[in-house]
């Protein structure tokens, strides 16, 4: 499989012989406000042209419609034709915006071959989690290729540490800025992206959704620091860079 990071939590996979785009968020550079007042959003501009970006693309994955994950230029932009799987309860402002071909994702769903599958996620823990809603990750599974694990917009808890137990992938993708709304946390930070890696000695983590939002805490020097300091094996442990493509096998 091939994983081009575009930016933020916008991936561009090839898996399985189909190209899967992932929360597209297409919104250009200080475009959007600011969470906590440090910069406008986004701080990074995109890599590549949309057109560059959408070319190719089969299927639309939405984990949630938090703007960061799928903006007013992306709903513009991405073809109204293209299917779109979304998380359960999000079907219906999604084709107010005119795509025509939206499936929740309830259960396992097989596209095209590629067996995708919802998994649990949690926008933070406590208090906050009402604030920012509900998130879903998702399994993608077909002969040939890696197990992919995209955990989403969540810390790391429970059902997280058990989709990992009880799927052994060999690839995990997190979000992993260790961003904060109101001081909580709620997506990863450095600490619990090594603890991923820990309980996932078969898997290589791939790290995403950083230094393109004002209310991130965690660079990507940050968790490289903090890899190094426990002696993670950096193969085991990637930070693409925005515009950076991967390839990854089992």
């Amino acid at each position: 499989m091939q994983l081009e990071l575009i930016r933020n939590a916008t991936l561009k996979i090839n898996y399985g012989g189909h190209v899967l785009l992932i929360d597209p968020y297409f919104a250009p550079r200080h475009s959007l406000p600011s969470f906590t007042g440090r910069s406008p959003n986004p701080m990074t501009g995109l890599p590549a042209s949309i057109d560059d970006i959408l070319k190719g693309v089969e299927l639309v994955i939405v984990s949630h419609l938090h703007t960061d994950h799928f903006d007013s230029v992306a709903k513009e932009r991405v073809p109204k034709s293209l299917p779109i799987l979304c998380q359960p309860g999000d079907e219906g402002s999604i084709r107010e915006a005119g795509f025509t071909n939206v499936t929740p994702l309830l259960q396992s769903t097989i596209w095209n071959g590629v067996t995708v599958t919802p998994r649990q996620g949690s926008h933070g823990l406590g208090p906050v989690v009402e604030k920012m809603g509900r998130v879903i990750g998702f399994t993608l599974e077909v002969a040939g290729e890696p197990t992919v694990y995209w955990a989403g917009d969540t810390v790391l808890y429970p059902p997280v540490a058990e989709t990992i137990r009880q799927i052994s992938p060999d690839i995990i993708i997190t979000h992993s800025c260790g961003a904060r709304w109101d001081g909580d946390l709620i997506v990863m930070d450095a600490e619990q992206t090594v603890a991923v890696s820990r309980l996932a000695p078969q898997a290589i983590v791939v790290a995403t959704h950083m230094e393109a939002l004002d209310h991130a805490t965690i660079t990507r020097q940050d968790l490289r620091q903090a890899a190094e300091a426990v002696d993670l094996d950096p193969s085991r442990l990637l930070i693409p860079a925005d515009g950076e493509t991967l390839s990854l096998s089992r």
